[in-house]
């Protein structure tokens, strides 16, 4: 089981929950959805933890969280950007300098809008991020798409094929500009699985299937590139 944590940023105080394994290890933040830090986050977390990886998820509603749509969506919506640059930032930096961590750089693995703001992070921290997993990531925020040319981290994308939100079309729009752009990538993308298929705790729409192979292709890519 992991604790609430508390770090700096932007001149006030972020917090998130970190998981600690039994022996040093690789450092990955882990982003939430648009519900907020729920229980199902912090179990991943955890799940992170039993793998040997240092995990932490910044709360980045500051204490906000719901299962009713709707409301998702407005928090969504209102999320001050430049306070969640702050929060993340300031995870970033606790993880880089927790004493379980034995990587240099870290990993950054999110869930829809926490998948978009991975990449956004990716990119504005190189030096940082060596590696970077979006689960169907999206930008909801116009005006703050990722700053790809600057992306150093390899990527590994996971989205679903029923998903009106992330699409098909827009993976492979961005494989092909990454490619392009000579970065490390690879898509997955799970047959009839729809947006949020990883998340347990949505019935209908999770794909138990897809998430254990989506799960076993994540924890190896980091393994691989985060050290």
């Amino acid at each position: 089981m992991g604790v609430i944590v508390s770090y700096p940023s932007n001149g006030s105080e972020g917090q998130g929950y970190l998981a600690v394994p039994a022996a040093p290890g690789p450092a990955v933040l882990v982003l939430h959805e648009c519900w907020g830090l729920v229980d199902q986050l912090k179990r991943t977390c955890d799940r992170f933890a039993e793998a040997g990886f240092v995990a932490l998820a910044p709360d980045l509603y500051r204490g906000a969280s719901t299962d009713e749509p709707e409301e998702a969506g407005r928090l969504m919506m209102a999320l001050d950007l430049t306070r969640a640059a702050g929060d993340l930032d300031g995870a970033l930096d606790l993880l880089l300098g927790h004493q379980a961590t034995s990587s240099t750089r870290v990993g950054v693995n999110g869930f829809s809008m926490g998948g978009g703001l991975a990449l956004v992070l990716a990119c504005r921290r190189p030096r940082e991020v060596a590696a970077v997993v979006p689960y169907y990531g999206m930008i909801p925020w116009a005006g703050h798409q990722p700053d790809y040319p600057r992306l150093s981290a390899a990527m590994q994308g996971h989205y679903a094929e029923r998903d009106s939100v992330a699409p098909p079309s827009l993976v492979v729009e961005l494989e092909t500009t990454l490619r392009g752009l000579g970065k490390k990538v690879e898509m997955f993308i799970y047959p009839g699985t729809g947006h949020g298929f990883f998340n347990e705790d949505h019935g209908q729409i999770h794909d138990a299937t897809a998430s254990r192979q989506a799960w076993a292709r994540t924890l190896g890519f980091l393994r691989l590139h985060v050290y």
